[in-house]
């Protein structure tokens, strides 16, 4: 085999989602993260319950009042710095969601083997910006047609996700899917391959904070890679 067939070989391995027996069996420890986001200054995870555990797939819970959803749309450096600059917008964080490797590492998300994707959770007001206005914005910021992938970074860790705290949530997901892809039709642009589940139901229910590095990657790095394939379509209204 050449190179270059070894090359695509390992491309579309990396786009094939792995099944839970087959995943890496990761470790019983949670990474360690700051408590504060870097920019806004508030945390980055919600308190915990009595017993210690952390609701919400390992989110915890966060001030009454305030909502949650987890995005994925290519790499999560580019999509956390998005949000973090959105009005309304209380913290974010950046992790990996959608898979069934406990605790993975970002090494291990990047063979593809863990079933994550690189996610990022974004929890906000919403008397100041709705769960339609984050869906709007993350609609028009990357491609939510290609599918494993975002431009020239390839694999399931880069497929386009939605993953929310409720089912209520998720029919909101869907619904402005629906309505974003009749701007797409209009454009001649393809159909929307975005996965979109209450978190409950994505691969083994959980949220896993990323490593410290990569938390606000792009205000330690502002030169930093970024990764934004969008279709430059506009979402109606």
């Amino acid at each position: 085999m050449s190179w270059l067939d070894q090359l695509f070989s390992g491309s579309s391995r990396k786009q094939e989602l792995i099944a839970a027996d087959a995943a890496l069996p990761g470790r019983p420890g949670e990474i360690t993260i700051p408590g504060t986001h870097l920019v806004l200054g508030t945390p980055m995870r919600g308190r915990p319950e009595a017993d210690g555990s952390y609701a919400d797939g390992g989110i915890g819970r966060f001030e009454d009042g305030l909502a949650a959803v987890i995005l994925a749309g290519g790499c999560f450096w580019g999509i956390e710095e998005i949000f973090w600059q959105v009005p309304g917008v209380h913290t974010t964080a950046v992790g990996y969601a959608g898979g069934f490797t406990p605790n993975p590492t970002y090494e291990e998300t990047c063979t593809a083997r863990t079933g994550h994707t690189e996610s990022t959770l974004v929890v906000f007001d919403p008397a100041v910006i709705d769960l339609e206005g984050i869906l709007k914005i993350f609609w028009e910021s990357h491609d939510p047609t290609q599918e494993m992938r975002q431009g020239n970074d390839i694999g399931t860790q880069y497929r386009s996700a939605v993953y929310t705290l409720s089912d209520d949530d998720a029919a909101v997901v869907r619904q402005t899917a629906a309505t974003f892809q009749t701007a797409l039709d209009a454009a001649g642009q393809g159909a929307i391959a975005t996965e979109i589940a209450p978190l409950a139901e994505a691969g083994d229910g959980r949220f896993y904070y990323a490593e410290d590095h990569h938390q606000q990657y792009l205000a330690k790095h502002p030169h930093g890679y970024r990764c934004h394939a969008a279709t430059g379509v506009g979402y109606p209204g």
